[in-house]
């Protein structure tokens, strides 16, 4: 594109959003990215995700949600364990709601930068279950932006970006290794300690792990 124009970019400082955020930067996006403080147990996270936005030179925020008041997942109720087996169906470490709040809080930042793009790292292949990483999900969501903000009914259409969504954890750490992604700097698992390490047990991590491992790549995660 021949003039910036800005994005948004949902920025957990996990390998998929850490890659969203490098695609966007290829694609000539000027970048602003968006965290969430929601409780989660696993806050090492947000630490990486301000140092991933630094290294990006990108604007970045973080925004302190209550959705440990609400609970009801084991990454935000500290009486419900992370499992460290897989889980059929819809595991206890989905927490209700949180795309359709975050999306909605990145949509209100975009109206306000004037941003038409929010890019987001749900993916519908290698994934836990959650129901909103679906396509349906994300359709319906642009549906919404586009009847309930001033820019979308001003004829300026809000696209929500979800470049991960059809690829399998190999091919977007392989499309993220092309862009020069440092993957060693991202926090994905569910248990992480203070600093940054992970468990090696729960979905996230062995998601992550069989990714780098049926690309053939070695797996710069640091494991406590």
């Amino acid at each position: 594109m021949s003039t910036l124009q800005k994005a948004v970019i949902l920025l957990s400082g996990g390998l998929d959003s850490a890659t969203v955020l490098a695609i966007a930067k290829s694609q000539g996006f000027e970048c602003y990215c968006m965290s969430f403080d929601y409780g989660q147990r696993h806050r090492a996270e947000l630490n990486a995700a301000a140092a991933i936005a630094a290294a990006y030179g990108a604007e970045h925020k973080t925004i302190l949600l209550g959705l440990g008041d609400i609970g009801g997942s084991a990454l935000t109720d500290d009486s419900i364990e992370v499992p460290q087996t897989h889980e059929e169906g819809i595991p206890v470490t989905y927490v209700p709601a949180r795309n359709t709040v975050f999306l909605s809080l990145a949509l209100g930042w975009a109206e306000v930068l004037e941003a038409q793009d929010i890019f987001i790292g749900v993916n519908a292949v290698d994934y836990s279950g959650y129901p909103d990483c679906r396509p349906e999900f994300i359709d319906s969501f642009t549906q919404l932006a586009n009847v309930a903000t001033k820019a979308g009914v001003e004829g300026h259409k809000m696209r929500i970006q979800t470049p991960l969504i059809d690829l399998s954890k190999a091919d977007i750490i392989k499309t993220g290794i092309e862009l020069g992604v440092d993957y060693s700097a991202t926090v994905s698992c569910y248990s992480a300690n203070e600093a940054g390490e992970a468990c090696g047990q729960c979905d996230s991590c062995r998601f992550r792990r069989l990714g780098f491992e049926n690309l053939g790549v070695v797996d710069p995660t640091r494991y406590s």
